[in-house]
């Protein structure tokens, strides 16, 4: 799991933000195949919180398709990375 937390400097209400996030996160699940979501910062305007979850056979996929996701959003000029992590669940086998 990715968790980015970001700052949207330009936002100026949640309808703005909304504009901004919303193409991120489509654009995640469409080129990238995570899972994703705002998940914090619902009610803040220049704040968002989101998450992108991927599951595949091998650690190296998942590894691949959130750098892939991680990439899609540090190249947007609308916002700033403030903070990210990566959480792993292995399911023993």
């Amino acid at each position: 799991m990715l968790l980015l937390d970001l700052r949207l400097p330009h936002c100026h209400s949640l309808k703005e933000k909304r504009a901004v996030v919303r193409p991120i996160l489509e654009a995640a699940r469409r080129r990238c195949s995570v899972a994703a979501a705002e998940v914090d910062h619902q009610q803040l305007r220049q704040r968002a919180g989101i998450g992108m979850a991927a599951v595949a056979a091998s650690a190296s996929h998942v590894v691949a398709l959130l750098d892939q996701a991680e990439r899609l959003v540090w190249a947007n000029p609308e916002v700033e990375v403030i903070a990210q992590e990566r959480t792993w669940v292995e399911v023993p086998g």
